[in-house]
């Protein structure tokens, strides 16, 4: 790869420093990094004023190139999310702290004792597009579980996540932490992702991107380094026959439209063909009226004649926009078999008042996530009681869904014995 010197150079230094302070958090105490923590949250509303004016910068440019309003939607900063931010730093801190942690114990009839202890994986590097919060949430969680955090937030929201950084480390500053254990990189230059994936020399343990496809896709391909990540959020939600009407519209509305631009949002609805008499046409009119596009087969079709036809194309998008995919199937058997063949093992949803038909989704749907008469926009840390995540991660490794500050640690092994040698 050809890089620009300069920028190699930078990244080196900036991974060096991480590398550093990595080994000084490792260490640091719980009294520390949650004072760190709590002065982050005030620093954020100290300066919401300044974090808002920069994200209108953020904003005037993306509203020049004409980019999607899911796009700006996650780009968008206001009193309430800022609040949001310091509210969840300061979750973050009153959360146990892991490092530390004996996970599990025993003892050896040679009598030496084992324990497998919680320790921080060391530097993680954030790699995200447009959501400026992902600079609060990436840096509290990692600072919690005694890693750094290397962050490169995308050209789109560079002013907003700026401001933020600033935050975060005047809070680091004034818990006497080094501030070099959250760092930014300071410019959009896309030879520093490059960078990133290739380690910074041994500097960086994990990769965590944030984005879109495209983004986590390239990651996913080019990193030498381990990565959690999902590449796609394709959520559904099956109706099932046993299912009450009203609850089954409640969460088809929310899990697709409170946030469309979400991963956790629903893009593909299921109905029973036992219960369709009754669930479909209220599901199809719920979604209707508060504005989403509907793309049905032909029985979705035939009960609405608003509805899209939807093609072969639409099982497997991601829409992230006020539109979904509808199906009617022929119980839950058809259910599982359509979300193993087109989901992406984020999070999926069954609506039903039968306890066994929902026993069954939830041991059978191989899924990060499956929830059981809940809206699949509970797909995020901060709803799990992890205070944030850093992110989902669908893989099978290490950690899967919300990543939190239990994910952002692994462990070793203390063993401690009187004397003993092995025959």
């Amino acid at each position: 790869m050809n890089v620009n010197i300069s920028n190699r150079e930078l990244m080196q230094t900036i991974g060096a420093a991480a590398r550093t302070a990595a080994r000084h958090l490792a260490l640091a105490t719980s009294d520390q990094k949650n004072q760190a923590l709590n002065a982050m949250a005030a620093k954020i509303r100290r300066s919401a004023a300044d974090i808002l004016s920069e994200n209108a910068r953020d904003l005037e440019n993306a509203r020049a190139r004409d980019l999607k309003p899911s796009f700006i939607d996650r780009l968008t900063l206001n009193e309430a999310r800022i609040e949001a931010m310091a509210a969840g730093l300061e979750e973050i801190a009153a959360l146990p702290d892991p490092v530390g942690q004996t996970i599990a114990e025993w003892a050896r009839p040679n009598g030496l004792r084992f324990a497998r202890v919680r320790v921080p994986i060391g530097v993680i590097g954030i790699i995200y597009e447009s959501r400026p919060n992902v600079t609060a949430d990436a840096g509290g969680l990692c600072l919690k579980s005694g890693n750094a955090a290397i962050l490169r937030g995308g050209s789109d929201s560079f002013h907003s996540s700026s401001a933020i950084i600033a935050c975060l480390q005047r809070g680091l500053d004034a818990a006497g932490l080094p501030r070099t254990a959250i760092q930014m990189v300071p410019n959009a230059d896309r030879d520093c992702v490059g960078l990133m994936l290739e380690g910074l020399d041994g500097a960086i343990d994990l990769i965590v991107p944030r984005g879109g496809k495209s983004l986590v896709a390239r990651v996913q391909a080019d990193a030498r380094v381990p990565v959690f990540s999902h590449l796609e959020g394709i959520c559904h939600v099956y109706v099932d026959k046993a299912a009450d009407t009203e609850m089954a519209c409640k969460i088809v509305l929310n899990a697709k439209m409170r946030r469309t631009g979400v991963c956790g949002s629903a893009e593909t609805i299921l109905i029973d063909r036992a219960g369709a008499a009754s669930h479909l046409k209220p599901v199809i009119r719920t979604l209707i009226d508060a504005g989403c596009e509907v793309r049905g087969d032909a029985e979705t079709q035939a009960a609405d004649p608003r509805v899209k036809a939807a093609t072969e194309a639409d099982w497997p998008t991601e829409y992230l926009d006020a539109i979904v995919a509808m199906r009617v199937v022929d119980g839950v058997d058809e259910a599982m078999a359509h979300i193993a063949r087109y989901g992406s093992q984020h999070t999926d949803a069954i609506v039903t008042a039968d306890q066994s038909t929902a026993d069954r989704f939830l041991k059978e749907v191989d899924s990060a996530i499956v929830l059981h008469n809940a809206s699949t926009q509970f797909a995020d840390g901060g709803e799990f009681g992890f205070g944030a995540e850093i992110g989902i991660a669908t893989g099978k490794m290490h950690a899967r869904g919300p990543v939190g500050v239990e994910q952002l640690t692994t462990f070793k092994y203390q063993v401690r014995g009187n004397g003993q040698t092995r025959p």
